[in-house]
């Protein structure tokens, strides 16, 4: 079916917005998506041309879905997702290689997620073939935008939302199933240059019993303002701790902290619920892991992190970037970031991600 989708070119205002393109052509002679300059990607929304959709009501599963013309989509004021916050999303990248194949990075742990979130949110849910393929057919569907080899990658958002009409307090009576995506370059924080975060000892992010263990749309738009404060004093990001003791470092607003003393790295635990557990995460470990690095997952008190070697953060938009330096209440510390292993990690975990290394786990897809 998708081999004989048409590809509309992009509006004028578009292309108008995105800059001059570069002449980039694909392998098979087709062209890259016009009007992008793949050498000046930031992390924004570029509209692309297809999205995806699959819908079901309570109590049944979802079936077949289809792609449609990238664009608005129409709510009932009364659905869950607008009311109730009802509502998951996943993020993951498409990256094309040197020798122009498309690769995802392990979707089947987003699909899982996804599957761990909604169960969580009362939500019905795809199978993991479902959302695999629909990732695949949507990438498919895109392949222009996905940006040629070394300039970025296609970052791909799937949603899972109470999307029926529902007044009461309770689970909606139709769920949809939508992924968009955009292009986006290598750099959430331009130039990967160092964080330097501040860790936020009144406001929390999560508590245990809640829902900071899945990727739920409420656990982000509370953070805002504390994010907005911080970076209005020249901080980079925020780093938040634990609600019961206020002691133990957790999260940053969307990626998982690691810190290195000696041999040892260690990670927030996930036993608490608190902590999202995320793709690159898990894989961050298993890199270190072969590496000769112990690696413990555990509750870290904020004195450890003012002790370490070493810090940086991961996640599907970050990556693995390096912190520079934290400051808690009234103490600064600063790490040094030249020769880390923080780089290390992104190298090896990136050139898997591109084709550059050998995947011995296993753990890329091909579009095809």
């Amino acid at each position: 079916m998708i081999d004989t989708l048409r590809i509309p070119a992009m509006s004028s205002s578009a292309l108008q917005t995105t800059g001059e393109s570069n002449n980039h052509s694909l392998k098979n002679g087709e062209m890259y998506a016009d009007g992008i300059n793949w050498d000046d990607l930031g992390f924004g929304l570029i509209p692309i041309d297809y999205m995806y959709t699959m819908k079901c009501s309570d109590g049944e599963n979802f079936s077949q879905g289809h792609l449609s013309p990238f664009g608005k989509i129409e709510l009932c004021p009364s659905a869950g997702i607008l009311n109730y916050g009802q509502g998951l999303f996943e993020g993951l990248k498409a990256t094309r290689t040197e020798d122009g194949r498309i690769m995802l990075f392990r979707p089947q742990e987003n699909a899982l997620r996804m599957k761990m979130g909604a169960e969580r949110m009362c939500m019905p849910s795809p199978s993991v073939e479902q959302f695999v393929d629909a990732v695949k057919q949507t990438v498919f569907a895109n392949k222009r935008w996905v940006p040629p080899p070394g300039k970025g990658s296609l970052y791909i958002r799937p949603l899972l939302m109470g999307s029926g009409s529902n007044l009461g307090l309770g689970p909606g009576l139709e769920y949809t199933f939508l992924i968009f995506a955009s292009p986006v370059g290598n750099n959430y924080h331009k130039g990967r240059a160092a964080l330097n975060l501040y860790v936020e000892h009144k406001i929390h992010r999560a508590t245990p019993g809640g829902t900071g263990g899945v990727k739920s749309v409420t656990n982000y738009s509370p953070v805002y303002q504390t994010q907005q404060q911080a970076r209005a004093k020249g901080f980079s990001d925020v780093l938040f701790l634990d609600s019961a003791t206020g002691k133990n470092i957790e999260e940053i607003v969307a990626a998982n902290i690691f810190i290195r003393k000696g041999n040892v790295i260690s990670t927030p635990t996930l036993k608490h619920g608190t902590i999202l557990p995320g793709v690159t995460r898990k894989s961050i470990i298993d890199i270190a892991l072969d590496f000769g690095y112990q690696v413990e997952e555990r509750v870290i008190p904020v004195e450890d992190l003012l002790a370490a070697d070493e810090a940086f953060c991961t996640g599907t938009a970050v990556v693995v970037n390096p912190i520079g330096a934290v400051t808690y209440q009234d103490k600064r510390v600063e790490y040094k970031t030249g020769g880390a292993l923080c780089q290390k990690l992104y190298e090896t975990l990136t050139g898997i991600q591109t084709g550059r290394l050998q995947d011995k786990k296993g753990w890329t897809l091909e579009v095809n």
